[in-house]
């Protein structure tokens, strides 16, 4: 493995512990001439910087693209990048594209988005709640211990110690989801002590509770199931489309490129241009001056 395959990986780690969104970039085919080769690999962050090699500036452009692409369609593709013509044959499910490098060489490039878990808060340490972060984890979502402003539910589970700070607490966060494990008697009294404590009536009707499904008498670790089973259908309820990434035509090639990523621009006359390479931009910029 060369260190360049050790960046790549370095980058593709720290990326998924801080939950960040990127897409994998993998060469799996090269007709030469072409300065990629098989098993080039480059990572593409949310903000279009790449990591990586995929055969630079006649290959970047289109993968930055394709990888955005990917990142908000939640949706891998294979990318072939060939010169004038290139095209799908029938029955091909591939995203061509038309590089003007003079190689004339054509690369496929596989390109894998990679969407980091939702954040579940579970606060608590008796049996409902470890059993949830248990099965959370099993299903894809990430866990922490403690209300976080990054989270996108948060239970409490305290059964009885300290309920009411940790439900104010996770209040103060912008989550949509906030539920607390209780039978509707304790969950009155928290939320009457709440109310009391100056909380409006809005904030307290965020409160899900009793937390999950109604399954009956539940055991500890039963209850954990329904209030999983609560959180599964809650996501896929609301989870949006993302939307598409902004694209702009370079002038020159007409090829078109990501706006987000960071790559050659022009201003002229208070209108921003964006390129797929220096040269075209060049090209632009000794046209219009």
């Amino acid at each position: 493995m060369t260190a360049r395959d050790m960046e790549v990986l370095a980058e593709a780690g720290r990326l998924v512990a801080a939950g960040e969104p990127f897409a994998l970039a993998t060469v799996v085919s090269v007709r030469r001439p072409a300065s990629a080769r098989r098993g080039d690999r480059a990572i593409v962050t949310a903000d279009g910087a790449l990591v990586g090699w995929v055969g630079g500036a006649c290959s970047e452009p289109v993968v930055v693209r394709e990888a955005l692409r990917a990142v908000a369609e939640g949706t891998p593709r294979l990318v072939r990048i060939g010169p004038e013509g290139t095209a799908a044959g029938p029955g091909e499910d591939v995203v061509c594209a038309e590089s003007h490098c003079a190689s004339e060489g054509t690369v496929e490039v596989l390109v894998e988005p990679q969407l980091p878990g939702p954040l579940l808060a579970v606060v608590g340490d008796g049996p409902a709640a470890r059993t949830l972060a248990e099965l959370a984890r099993t299903v894809g979502w990430r866990v922490t211990s403690e209300p976080d402003q990054g989270a996108d539910a948060v239970v409490v589970a305290t059964m009885g110690t300290r309920d009411e700070e940790a439900l104010a607490a996770a209040l103060a966060l912008s989550v949509d989801y906030v539920a607390l494990v209780a039978s509707a008697k304790r969950a009155g009294v928290v939320l009457g002590h709440l109310r009391e404590q100056g909380l409006s009536e809005e904030e307290l009707a965020r409160v899900r509770s009793p937390a999950g499904l109604d399954l009956g008498p539940c055991t500890q670790e039963e209850i954990a199931v329904a209030v999983l089973a609560e959180l599964v259908a809650w996501r896929h309820a609301r989870t949006p489309a993302e939307e598409a990434p902004a694209e702009a035509i370079d002038p020159v090639c007409g090829m078109t490129v990501s706006v987000a990523a960071p790559g050659a621009t022009a201003e002229i006359d208070g209108v921003t241009y964006y390129f797929c390479c220096e040269h075209c931009r060049a090209t632009f910029v000794g046209s219009h001056t």
